[in-house]
Formats: structure tokens, sequence, C-alpha cells
């Protein structure tokens, strides 16, 4: 089986390495040529094109940045699902639109091969301990045949939502927006008890041991204290697109998400403050400036 990666950015590196190192080769093709350089020692094929990687694979994974992204790959004579093997197999890990999936899936289906969506949870540390979450939906048995390839890919899990091409990108929009908040949320609440006089890391610490004890809280609220804007796992530009893919999502099926909406304009302040290269928890940042930022 030939496996093609598309996407070699902070989450897409280490799980295309993660696949290298079960998998020899792993065909690999990223827009900016000079960030598959480092995988060809470590037993990666560079590609010049998507055409080129398609036309070798069996499997293709693909991690983009937005649904356009996405779609330019996909779609179109040069793209992936012109010319992927019959029977081959697209792995699209983007957090994108549930309709986007539903769109490619059916033009691959037209091309006699398959797309799975198969969103992914974890930041870059997640993917180099192995440790992500794979959130899935497409046809079963195609399912069935890629979860080998999703835990040689970093997958301490794997989750399934269903037939529905979109419905695994609609559990990870809905994710996605609980971080995002629950970000805010840690950031408000560290910036009022310094503020209040109390130790926030003391505060943090009876939190993380009692009713928030999950990873989550862990991570988070550990950088959040440590004020770990730069370099960005996860960046607050990437978190503005995520919160305005949920607010879309939401609209599109007359779902209310007033908090929702707050916290994109939160992401929106923080933005036009310079912060869309740090890392999410710089909405930190625009939050301690206090509330006439956040009209």
């Amino acid at each position: 089986m030939k496996i093609g990666f598309i996407g070699l950015g902070h989450l897409g590196t280490p799980i295309a390495e993660n696949l290298l190192m079960q998998h020899q080769p792993v065909y690999v093709y990223n827009r900016t040529a000079a960030k598959a350089q480092p995988l060809l020692e470590k037993g990666a094929v560079i590609c010049t094109s998507v055409k080129e990687l398609a036309g070798l694979c069996d499997v293709v994974f693909s991690i983009v940045s937005d649904d356009a992204a996405l779609h330019h790959i996909t779609e179109g004579p040069d793209g992936i699902a012109a010319h992927l093997k019959a029977g081959g197999v697209h792995i699209s890990m983007s957090t994108i639109l549930p309709a986007t999936s539903t769109a490619l899936a059916a033009l691959h289906h037209k091309h006699n091969n398959h797309y799975i969506a198969a969103p992914v949870m974890g930041r870059p540390e997640a993917a180099r301990a192995r440790k992500l979450n794979f959130l899935v939906s497409g046809q079963s048995d195609v399912i069935e045949t890629i979860k080998p390839l999703l835990q040689d890919a970093g997958a301490v899990n794997t989750w399934e939502f269903g037939a529905e091409a979109g419905a695994a990108n609609t559990a990870k929009l809905c994710s996605n927006y609980l971080i995002l908040s629950g970000v805010a949320a840690m950031a408000e609440g560290i910036n009022m008890a310094q503020r209040s006089g109390i130790d926030p890391h003391q505060w943090m610490q009876m939190l993380t041991q009692t009713l928030f004890n999950a990873p989550f809280y862990h991570i988070y609220s550990a950088a959040l204290l440590k004020e770990a804007y730069l370099p960005a796992g996860f960046s607050l530009q990437m978190g503005l697109k995520d919160a305005n893919l949920v607010m879309q999502q939401a609209q599109s099926v007359e779902a209310q998400m007033p908090l929702g909406q707050k916290l994109q304009e939160l992401l929106q302040q923080s933005l036009a403050q310079g912060l869309g290269d740090h890392d999410v928890i710089a909405m930190a940042l625009a939050i301690q400036k206090g509330p006439a930022t956040l009209s």
C-alpha cells in the first residue's frame, strides 16, 4: 500500500513522521517545498505536485489550513479525486465545514475512490507522543480498512460518527468550540484571580486536582500561567478560523450560540491587536487590557 501525505505544517509534520516510522516510503507534498526537505532523510519521497502524489498512492492523508485549500487540492483536473487510484482513499484531517466533506465525498465517488473525514484532535506535542484522537465518518468498511493507518499516524483513539461524510466535521467543530471557550474562560478566571489578590497558580492547582482534572485543563492552564504565547502550537489566527466555521455551521442549522458570538468577537479583537501568529492562549492578552477593548 502506497501512502501519500499533503500538508506539512505544525501538526502535519509530526503526523507524517509517525507514518514514516511504520511505512517506507511515504510520498509527501507541501505547497512550500522547503518544509518537506527534513523528511527526506526519514524516508519520504518528495513530489512536485498534488497530481503526481495522488497518481502514485493508494491512500492520501491531507491536513491543510482551511476549506478553500482542501477544495484546491482535491478538485479539478490536477486534484486528488481525479488522480487517486480506483478504490483509493483520501483521508482528510482538516477542520472544515461539514458541507465541504459532503461535497468532496460525492466528487470522490464520481471518480471511483473514497473520501473519509478524519479531523484530528491534539496539538503537535500530542502527535509526537502518539496521543491523537481521530474523529471519523464515512463508509464503514473503508474506515475499518484505514484504522490501522490512523494508529500508525499517532491515534490513541478513533471515534466513529457514522456514514454521513460531514458528521465527524460537525463533532470537531463542536469540540473546538469547547476548547476555545474553555481557554477564554480560564484566561478570564486567571485575570480576575490576579486582580483580586489570590495566587492563580494555587487556584488552578486546586481546580485541576478536583473538578477539572482533565488533560485539556492541565495543558492549557499551565500554558496560560506561563504566558507561553510563542511559539504557537495552535495559532490564534487558526482559532479564529475555527470559530468562524462554528458560527457558520450554527447559522446553517439555526442553532443559537450567544457565547460563541462573544468568543468570535474576542478572537477578532485579539487578531486586530497583532496576535494572530501567537498561540490561541494569547486571548489572555486582550482580556487583560480590560472591557474597553472588548466592546
